[in-house]
C-alpha cells in the first residue's frame, strides 16, 4: 500500500466534519418533510377535527354494529353540560343541586363491537338547520327535550318563544341555525277522558284506542322531525274502547269485565298513531318520525305514593333486573312489532321515513340515575320514573343524533 495515498489526520478530521454535516442536513430535511406530511392528520385527530371528518366517524360507527345493544362502562370525562352550565335545566331534574352523589354521571353507553360517538352540539344544529323538531308524548318526552335543550345551549343560546304554565307545551328557537325545538304534551297519543267521581278527578281513564288525539296532530304540519313516545300513563286503571264499544279494561277487577292488560292498550294506541302519521296528508313531505321505545321506572318496595324509592348508586347488573324492569321488555317488544308493520307499508310506498330509537335495554340498568328523593316537587314522594340531568337520558340524544343524521341525508 502506498502510504502517500492515505489522507493525513487533518484531512480525515475535515472529511468527518463534512460527513456529519451532510448527515445532519439529511435528517433535518427528513424530519421537516415528515412534519409537513403528517401535520393535517395530527391536528384532525385532536383539537381541530372538521365537520366532514366527524361525519365520517359517524358513518363508520353506524355500519359497525347495533348501537342499541351494549353495556354501561365507567367514563370519568366531564359531561357536556352540568347543573351550573345549563341555563334551562329544570329544578326538579337538578339532582346534584339537591344532594345526589354525582357518581351516577360517570358512565357511558358502550355498544357491543363499536363506540357511540359523543354528542356534538354543533353537528346536531347543522343537521337540523332550518328545520322543526318536536318531542311528542308525556313527561318523559319532555325529559328528553330538556336534555337536548341543555346540550344545544352549550353552543348557542336559544330564545324561549312559548311555554305554558306547566311546561307541557314549549317552543324554543335557535336563531343562528333557524331551528325550532318543541315539546308537545299527550299522555296516550289517542283520545282519552278522565272519569269524574263525586266531582273529583279519579285518575281512571276511558281510552279510545282507534281515535287519534287531535290536540297534538293539529300541530304536526310543518314539523320535520317528530319524536314520539308513550307508555307510562297506561299503567293504571283504564277502560278501553274501539268503534265506540267498551272492550275491557286494564288493572281492574270489575265483574264481567276482561282485563286486557296495558301492553295490549299501548300496542293498539301506537298502531293508531303510526297509521295516522303514515297517511297524514298535511304533514311535511319527507318528515322523519322517530319512535322512542319504552323506558321503565325503578321503584323498589312500593311506588309513587306508597313509599317506593330508588337509592341505588350503581347501574344494575343483568341478574339484578327486577320483574318491574323486565316487564318493560314486553312493552318494548309490542312497540317494535307495531313499528315493523308500518315500516313494511312505507317501504312499499317509498314516502315517509320512520326510525326506531330503541333505548329500552340501555335504560333498564340505570336504577341509579333517577331523582329519587333529590328533587323538590312533592314532599316525602320519591321520583323513580324521570331522569336526572345531566344523566343517561343524554344518551337518547346521542343516539338520536346518529339516526337523524343518517336518515336526513337520504
Amino acid at each position: 500500500m502506498n502510504m502517500a495515498s492515505l489522507p493525513s489526520p487533518m484531512q480525515s478530521m475535515e472529511n468527518c466534519k463534512v460527513f456529519q454535516k451532510n448527515i445532519g442536513v439529511f435528517f433535518f430535511t427528513l424530519l421537516l418533510f415528515s412534519i409537513i406530511l403528517f401535520l393535517p392528520t395530527l391536528f384532525s385527530s385532536h383539537s381541530f377535527t372538521t365537520f366532514s371528518q366527524l361525519e365520517g366517524d359517524y358513518e363508520e360507527e353506524e355500519e359497525a354494529c347495533d348501537l342499541f345493544v351494549g353495556k354501561w362502562i365507567r367514563d370519568f370525562r366531564e359531561p357536556i353540560y352540568n347543573n351550573l352550565t345549563c341555563p334551562t335545566l329544570p329544578l326538579v331534574k337538578n339532582c346534584v343541586k339537591h344532594g345526589k352523589d354525582p357518581n351516577y354521571i360517570h358512565w357511558r353507553w358502550k355498544p357491543d363491537g363499536c363506540e357511540l360517538p359523543r354528542f356534538d352540539p354543533s353537528m346536531f344544529l347543522n343537521i337540523v338547520r332550518r328545520k322543526k323538531l318536536a318531542f311528542i308524548g308525556d313527561s318523559l318526552a319532555r325529559n328528553q327535550f330538556e336534555s337536548l335543550l341543555c346540550l344545544l345551549s352549550q353552543v348557542e343560546s336559544p330564545e324561549n318563544k312559548h311555554k305554558d304554565s306547566q311546561g307541557r307545551f314549549q317552543t324554543w328557537y335557535f336563531p343562528s341555525h333557524n331551528f325550532t325545538l318543541m315539546v308537545i304534551w299527550t299522555q296516550f297519543l289517542v283520545q282519552a277522558n278522565e272519569r269524574i267521581v263525586n266531582g273529583s278527578a279519579s285518575d281512571v281513564f276511558d281510552i279510545h284506542l282507534d281515535k287519534i288525539n287531535s290536540e297534538w296532530t293539529n300541530k304536526l304540519p310543518g314539523i320535520n322531525f317528530a319524536i314520539i313516545s308513550t307508555g307510562n300513563w297506561f299503567i293504571r286503571k283504564t277502560y278501553l274502547h274501539k268503534d265506540d264499544k267498551l272492550l275491557g279494561c286494564t288493572l281492574c277487577s270489575d265483574a264481567n269485565m276482561t282485563d286486557l292488560g296495558y301492553v295490549y292498550a299501548i300496542k293498539n294506541a301506537l298502531s293508531t298513531t303510526l297509521e295516522f302519521i303514515r297517511t297524514c296528508k298535511e304533514c311535511s313531505e319527507g318528515m322523519v318520525t322517530v319512535l322512542r321505545t319504552y323506558t321503565p321506572s325503578h321503584f323498589e318496595h312500593g311506588s309513587w305514593f306508597n313509599g317506593g324509592y330508588c337509592n341505588r348508586t350503581l347501574p344494575l347488573s343483568e341478574s339484578e333486573l327486577s320483574y318491574n324492569v323486565s316487564t318493560a321488555w314486553r312493552i318494548r317488544k309490542s312497540q317494535v312489532e307495531e313499528f315493523g308493520k308500518v315500516i313494511q307499508s312505507v317501504e312499499m310506498e317509498g314516502k315517509k321515513k320512520f326510525v326506531l330509537l330503541d333505548v329500552s335495554k340501555a335504560m333498564m340498568f340505570r336504577a341509579d340515575a333517577h331523582p329519587d328523593r333529590h328533587w323538590l316537587r312533592w314532599q316525602n314522594v320519591n321520583d323513580c320514573l324521570h331522569w336526572c340531568l345531566p344523566g343517561p337520558v343524554d344518551v337518547w340524544n346521542e343516539l338520536l343524533m346518529v339516526v337523524l343524521r343518517k336518515h336526513s341525508m337520504k
